[in-house]
């Protein structure tokens, strides 16, 4: 019998392991998108697709351009050009808010909590179309009485899900890191999102909490939320990724299923260097160490 990642994997099994690959139905399509910031060019995708109702993890070695991405993804940075469709409609230059409200989104490396506000009133943040929001409406509790209950319902609902119903009551700074990264995925589901970005969702988080997130992140693809996700643990992208796309000097260099991308040699390169396999001569290895040496001089 098939596990659930090897049958989630199989629309994507005949794919070719190449950057940009079309996939047989995308969520999410990026074209021509870039983004500098002075003479230094964070990300530069010709194009890449994201496969709805799948987990893709986006790797890459640090400065890879990861987070900037997935900030213009989200609309908290704008690209110098590129287009972006979510689920078949343009999304160029939005508002964080409006891509919530429409079903994209995100989390944090650094959580985003609430600290002086209890887990359930973060919990309920999350939601979408309050009509308590509204000036007006808010003085007339008539109004929004009845959805503000079914908000709190079904944040306890998420919280009990995320076993952090006992801490409904607690100010969200007395939070553990771990505790704080499991309260932002859970307020992340109160916007019913189709698309889910997680960004390095397992950073500093203790052995035992990791494992109850992976669960919980496998669950969203259960329920067919897309979820892609940035990450450095290469146990935690083979355990929970259907499929791997490889940054490197923000240009998408490789895509792949999990096993494919440890055979890639451009993924090797761009981790381990493009000599990491060949010996320096004498003559190589003494210009290296001028070079070292000239560095810290002028430190």
């Amino acid at each position: 019998m098939l596990d659930d990642a090897t049958t989630a994997q199989q629309p994507l099994s005949r794919l070719p392991w190449e950057p940009g690959v079309s996939k047989p139905d995308p969520i999410l399509v990026v074209d021509g998108m870039r983004k500098a910031f002075g003479g230094l060019v964070a990300v530069d995708v010709d194009h890449l697709e994201v496969e709805r109702g799948m987990i893709t993890a986006l790797i890459g070695p640090n400065g890879a351009g990861k987070t900037t991405f997935f900030n213009l993804l989200t609309g908290f940075d704008a690209p110098d050009r590129g287009s972006v469709l979510f689920d078949g409609e343009s999304i160029d230059k939005p508002s964080p808010h409006t891509l919530a409200q429409n079903g994209m989104v995100r989390t944090f490396q650094l959580t985003k909590a609430l600290t002086k506000l209890p887990v359930i009133e973060n919990m309920k943040l999350g939601a979408r179309s309050q009509k308590g929001e509204h000036f007006f409406y808010a003085l007339l509790s008539s109004v929004w009485g009845d959805q503000e209950a079914q908000i709190e319902a079904r944040a306890d609902e998420l919280l009990t899900r995320f076993q952090m119903g006992h801490m409904r009551g607690e100010y969200a700074g007395t939070l553990s890191g771990g505790q704080r990264k499991l309260l932002e995925m859970a307020r992340s589901l109160m916007a019913e999102p189709r698309l889910v970005m997680l960004d390095e969702p397992m950073a500093g988080v203790n052995p035992a909490l990791t494992q109850s997130l992976l669960a919980h992140v496998k669950s969203l693809r259960d329920e067919g939320i897309t979820v892609m996700f940035v990450e450095h643990d290469m146990d935690v992208v083979r355990d929970i990724s259907d499929w791997v796309v490889v940054m490197a000097e923000g240009r998408i260099i490789a895509e792949g299923p999990p096993g494919s991308i440890g055979q890639n040699k451009a993924v090797i390169d761009a981790y381990l260097g493009v000599h990491h396999d060949s010996a320096l001569d004498i003559e190589e290895e003494e210009e290296r160490l001028a070079e070292m040496h000239e560095i810290e001089a002028d430190e």
